[in-house]
């Protein structure tokens, strides 16, 4: 009786099924600066359309014609600033200087605090790069009248202030915060946004195009600084958040918006207004959390 001999097993190395080799392929491991250029793309068709088209501009212009021309007949009216006496609501009228200063500050002690000196070093330069690009591009971007507009309807606001100081501390915020807690900021950030930005629209002082390029410049900012981040120091997708929290926090953004852009006389104005200030919170959200600022490698796990 012969015995046969049995094929040799491969020998059973520790961990061998739990981690397969990685993917050294480029596409898992480029950087994704197309986001910011998609920012930066939108920023510029918002400009163009709005701003450098004749239809673009009799389109905003005819919001303008809708009620009276301030914002007495807003509904956020008494948390403007503008009413004699008012407190305003951070950032509306003086206080976008004070907001900036104090939000900088609390970026500075999180960064100190938790140590986190690229990411802080991230969230300053989104801060400044909003905020002072806002001033250059305000002061240099042309308006030019291509219908022959009242004077009161030709001065240049493009990007909105009052807009770019919220989108930019939001999405600062997010990278300096751990991990665990960063949805719940983000969503305290674009609730805020979504006030200032259509009460920015309804009362008068910026249409919804310089409203929309604010918060497209500090997305296109987010972008750049999360791409040239190391890739250690970049923050990963948000696998943390709560399914429901994207639909409470955007449904509660659509309320507020709402409610900041409405006024006492024009329909049409308060929801240009609203639908203004709900997109301006979807646009941050979705930078924020709605995706990772770098694709990190992945494993794929071994069959055993």
């Amino acid at each position: 009786m012969t015995q046969h001999d049995s094929p040799a097993l491969p020998a059973h190395r520790p961990g061998a099924s739990r981690q397969a080799p990685e993917d050294p392929s480029p596409s898992r491991t480029t950087r994704p600066w197309m986001p910011a250029l998609l920012y930066t793309l939108g920023f510029l068709t918002v400009y163009l359309l709005a701003i450098c088209t004749p239809w673009g501009q009799r389109a905003e212009n005819a919001l303008f014609g809708l009620g009276e021309q301030g914002g007495e007949e807003a509904w956020i009216y008494p948390l403007s600033g503008a009413a004699y006496g008012s407190t305003p609501l951070p950032p509306m009228e003086l206080s976008a200087k004070p907001t900036v200063v104090v939000g900088l500050a609390v970026i500075v002690v999180l960064t100190l605090v938790r140590r986190c000196w690229w990411p802080g070093c991230a969230a300053l330069g989104i801060v400044i790069l909003t905020t002072g690009g806002k001033e250059v591009l305000k002061s240099n971007l042309p308006r030019p009248d291509l219908v022959g507009a009242p004077e009161n309807l030709l001065d240049q606001g493009f990007p909105s202030g009052h807009t770019a100081i919220p989108a930019a501390l939001t999405l600062a915020a997010v990278l300096v915060v751990s991990p665990r807690i960063r949805p719940y900021v983000a969503t305290v950030g674009v609730l805020w946004l979504a006030c200032i930005a259509a009460a920015s629209a309804t009362m008068g002082g910026h249409r919804p195009s310089e409203v929309l390029g604010a918060t497209l410049l500090a997305c296109a900012c987010y972008g750049l600084a999360t791409w040239l981040l190391p890739p250690a120091a970049a923050p990963g997708a948000t696998r943390s958040t709560p399914r429901a929290l994207p639909v409470i926090t955007l449904t509660l953004a659509l309320a507020i918006a709402l409610a900041s852009g409405a006024r006492n006389d024009t329909l049409t104005r308060s929801l240009v207004s609203g639908a203004t200030g709900f997109i301006c919170a979807a646009l941050v959200w979705y930078a924020a959390v709605g995706r990772p600022a770098h694709t990190a490698r992945r494993t794929r796990p071994a069959l055993d």
